[in-house]
């Protein structure tokens, strides 16, 4: 970025902390190029002295002098946040919002104007700079700020351009994902537990063999599919193993989990329209 922008984060919660360290150790921005306000004010503290970044205690001040703008806030913070910076906004700014459930319609009638908004779904684990973000532009959103937005939520992962009715659907298979892979690590390790490895062992090999897993996929490009053939040979052990995975029906139980969590995240957005 621009060494004379500056960006502004409006909430520096675990998600805004991630951003800002992700942005940082990529380089694509200076301590100084970024300004951060949140209403706990010992946290916006912590976040201040920890990366060095400039505190503002006004979140209008920070909309002033920031773009991008990005919201980092709690959904049912959004409304109170918008509506008190109405008059400090207008669409010759980029606002982000990564509040989950929050449509963009609804930002636009909070202000009361329209604005050049752009939506994001990252999951947590940027955390660890691997998270798998959606980026859904709004409508004065241009192709430069989709750029501007893909670039920021790439330094903490791998981000993807969507339209945003399919945010549900984002929510229930890259928001909710990680908890799905977490329980197969869980479940993989209690085997390992009941054949009588030690809890330790049993769970870094599983992790090592997901991180593994994952690394081959990325690396050689090819389907899930053809990797699962390679390791299954006719009659042996992980043939057996999958038999008894699809007789319980694996992958109708994970299909059925993200339908149902996107169900969900539906049914919270109706709420909010409400």
């Amino acid at each position: 970025m621009k060494k004379k922008k500056k960006i502004g984060f409006i909430g520096t919660g675990h998600m805004g902390e991630a951003l800002i360290a992700g942005l940082l150790k990529a380089k694509f921005v200076t301590p100084d190029q970024i300004l951060a306000s949140d209403s706990d004010r010992e946290r916006l503290l912590f976040i201040q002295k920890k990366y060095g970044i400039t505190k503002v205690s006004d979140n209008n001040r920070l909309s002033f002098q920031c773009d991008p703008l990005l919201l980092c806030v709690k959904p049912q913070s959004m409304k109170e946040v918008i509506e008190e910076m109405a008059d400090s906004l207008d669409a010759s700014r980029l606002l982000i919002s990564i509040a989950a459930g929050v449509p963009l319609y609804a930002i636009d009638s909070y202000a009361r104007k329209q604005l050049r908004l752009i939506r994001v779904m990252p999951n947590i684990n940027v955390l660890v700079q691997e998270g798998a973000t959606a980026i859904a532009p709004g409508n004065l959103a241009t192709d430069k700020d989709i750029k501007l937005a893909k670039a920021i939520f790439d330094c903490v992962g791998r981000s993807i351009t969507i339209h945003e009715f399919l945010m549900d659907a984002v929510t229930g298979l890259s928001g909710s994902g990680p908890a799905y892979v977490f329980l197969i690590i869980e479940a993989l390790t209690e085997a390992g537990v009941h054949l009588g490895m030690t809890r330790l062992q049993a769970l870094t090999l599983v992790t090592q063999t997901v991180m593994g897993s994952v690394k081959l996929l990325s690396s050689s490009g090819e389907h899930p599919a053809l990797l699962r053939e390679k390791v299954t040979s006719p009659g042996g052990t992980t043939a057996a193993g999958l038999y008894k995975l699809e007789q319980g029906g694996l992958r109708k139980i994970l299909i059925d989990a993200v339908i149902a969590a996107t169900q969900k995240s539906k049914e919270l957005g109706d709420k909010m329209k409400q």
